[in-house]
């Protein structure tokens, strides 16, 4: 079974991506770059244990996206799913907080069989990929090897992420967010292997429209991976999750709220560039917000704007296009 494609050709393409927006965006980029290679880097703070089973829910999000096998109406979980283990999950009084397909508990049992007989992480999920039927010049890799788990603290404690994002709905107002286990965490083999066969100023970066506090500070805190992604790009792209001072989807307004920030794309742009200065040198918006570019701009801040709602598989591929010519082009 093959490890997926080599990136070390042909001026690869890098993506952060969590779950929803970046996993859209993923399979945008898929159909965009044709045979150039693409490396999809999946965070793994959401991963958990359910019922005896590894979880990876961004990364299976990004697996099922980039090989048109998601439901496009939910944006997660696999097209024309059934729930006969679900509800006799239910029957027999055995948590149903967390909602498992059929098909998509296959996967989770495939994975859970090739952890047991040793693959790591990455392995799995290039296995899995190739039975799904990813491309074959798209490579979807867990950010790292290691344990890390994110937890948020809000009004009610400190709770798992999957606690607060599934059984919780997000509502209760939240304090910080921790990714225990980070400290000691490094990037995964692969992405680091390849990353510096590629070298200097041999790739792009984009960092996908997910959420900065779930989805990309528990790839980006990962020590060593911001020396990484900036030593081996040329341009780093970072895409806002906030248009028209909301998030389409998920709570990445309501979080940035609650931590006190502005909820708009400058907002979202000043904390990204406070968190991980020197690392972006692109800032995407989408054109609903065009008109408060300037302000940021006369900062010497390259910011620009374009349609960024992937609402269906021809916008996201026309933002991938978009993007391509963005990496490819002369500042």
């Amino acid at each position: 079974m093959g490890d997926g494609p080599d990136i070390t050709s042909d001026a690869p393409l890098v993506l952060l991506s969590g779950g929803g927006g970046g996993a859209r965006l993923a399979a945008g980029l898929s159909q965009a770059l044709d045979e150039r290679p693409l490396f999809v880097v999946t965070n793994t703070g959401d991963d958990f244990e359910h019922c005896g089973l590894t979880i990876c829910p961004d990364t299976d999000s990004v697996l099922y996206a980039v090989s048109e096998t998601i439901d496009s109406q939910r944006g997660w979980g696999r097209a024309e799913e059934s729930w006969s283990v679900f509800e006799e999950l239910k029957n027999v009084g055995g948590p149903d907080w967390f909602q498992l397909g059929d098909k998509d508990l296959a996967l989770h049992l495939s994975r859970a069989a090739m952890l047991a007989a040793g693959q790591n992480l990455a392995g799995v999920a290039a296995a899995l990929g190739e039975r799904l039927g990813v491309p074959p010049h798209v490579a979807v890799v867990p950010a790292t090897e290691s344990p890390v788990r994110t937890h948020v603290v809000s009004e009610h404690g400190k709770m798992a992420f999957q606690e607060y994002f599934v059984a919780h709905r997000c509502t209760p107002v939240l304090r910080n967010v921790v990714y225990e286990g980070i400290g000691s965490a490094s990037p995964a083999d692969r992405l680091s292997d390849a990353l510096e066969v590629v070298g200097a100023a041999g790739t792009d970066v984009v960092l996908g429209p997910s959420n900065p506090f779930l989805s990309l500070a528990p790839i980006l805190g990962i020590p060593g991976m911001q020396g990484l992604l900036r030593r081996a790009a040329r341009r780093v792209v970072a895409v806002s999750p906030i248009i028209g001072g909301r998030a389409l989807k998920g709570p990445a307004g309501k979080i940035m709220s609650e931590l006190g920030l502005e909820v708009s794309s400058a907002g979202w742009t000043r904390w990204m560039n406070e968190q991980y200065p020197g690392l972006v040198d692109v800032w995407v918006w989408d054109e609903t917000d065009q008109a408060a570019a300037g302000n940021l701009r006369s900062e010497s801040m390259d910011v620009r704007t374009t349609s960024t709602v992937m609402s269906d598989p021809g916008r996201a591929r026309a933002f991938g296009d978009w993007l391509l010519g963005v990496c490819s082009s002369d500042y």
